[in-house]
């Protein structure tokens, strides 16, 4: 097993990358999306994944292990590697009996990785170049953390309890406060040309991974173009009645980043699922704020629900870098 781990590997790797360095922030489906979207001009990639997942196999293995929850991580994997490989077909393969149904073998693998090389940086520099990734995937902190808010005055503890509350988010937290940021997610930020954020859960995506500590200092020193993609939809629960500009106001103000250079938001028609509603975005508003708006018809016309197009979006990115 060893012909396999990250420091062999790393032997004949150039790490003196040159071009445009886009560095994608973000969970779930939405940063895939993203990361899809900026493979078509990007140079370089690097994706910085949330860790505060406590939901599915994720939030199974994470605390019986001790390492961040793998699957977001393991979704920002699979969308740098579109080529259809039998380690692709082994990390994307999820159990459905027995003891382990519902695990996803992405997720154990990386698992088994990191109780070889010690180190899950490592086991995911291992995987990557195993699935041939396009770029680079790093957890936004080195350890696990797990997220509080206080929604309506009431507190509510984890990730996908604070995703199905409804009610105004007043306070977000992280725990432990001090867990560090990923130094290789703080390099990136330097390194970057470009940095994307979003599209994704607002608070318990994006605003997970923008509160570890360092990261919006980071983000607010570097001379990198911020762009803000702004979602397609509400989330039902999280941001149930919020507009597009109450997204990026509330990112700003339970972050303490600064305002993005630009939006980028829809302005297409597509069809709009009964819970949630269509956000369009006020250019008025975002032009106070100090922020230019981007517009396109973004969304996937093939999609069951609502989601990017990615060459639509990767489009818009193209023309901003």
């Amino acid at each position: 097993m060893s012909e396999l781990l990250v420091e062999p590997l790393l032997e004949d790797l150039d790490l003196d990358y040159e071009g445009l360095h886009v560095v994608a922030i973000g969970g779930g489906h939405g940063l895939a999306q993203a990361l899809l979207a900026v493979q078509d001009y990007a140079d370089v990639i690097t994706a910085i994944v949330n860790v505060a997942d406590d939901g599915g196999s994720s939030g199974r293995l994470a605390p019986a292990l001790g390492i961040p929850p793998p699957g977001d991580i393991r979704r920002a994997l699979l969308a740098l590697s579109p080529e259809e490989t039998l380690w692709r077909r082994l990390i994307e393969y999820r159990f459905e009996g027995g003891d382990i149904a519902g695990h996803s073998l992405g997720n154990l693998i990386l698992a088994a990785l990191t109780e070889f090389s010690g180190s899950f940086e490592d086991a995911l520099r291992t995987a990557a170049r195993l699935l041939e990734a396009r770029g680079n995937v790093v957890p936004v902190s080195p350890q696990p953390l797990h997220l509080e808010a206080t929604i309506d005055g009431v507190d509510v503890v984890g990730q996908v309890a604070v995703a199905l509350a409804r009610g105004r988010l007043e306070e977000l937290r992280l725990l432990p406060t001090d867990a560090p940021a990923s130094l290789e997610a703080l390099e990136a930020i330097s390194d970057a040309d470009q940095i994307v954020i979003g599209p994704g859960s607002l608070f318990t995506s994006l605003a997970s991974c923008l509160k570890v500590s360092g990261i919006a200092e980071a983000l607010n020193a570097s001379e990198a173009q911020v762009v803000y993609i702004n979602n397609l939809t509400t989330q039902d629960g999280e941001t149930l009645g919020m507009d597009a500009v109450d997204h990026v106001e509330a990112l700003l103000h339970h972050t303490g980043i600064n305002a993005p250079d630009v939006v980028v938001a829809n302005e297409g028609s597509f069809a709009v699922p009964v819970t949630v509603e269509a956000l369009r975005a006020d250019g008025e508003r975002l032009e106070r704020l100090g922020i230019r708006l981007e517009t396109g018809d973004l969304a996937d016309p093939t999609a069951d629900w609502p989601q990017h197009a990615p060459a639509r979006l990767g489009a818009i990115l193209r023309r901003l870098a």
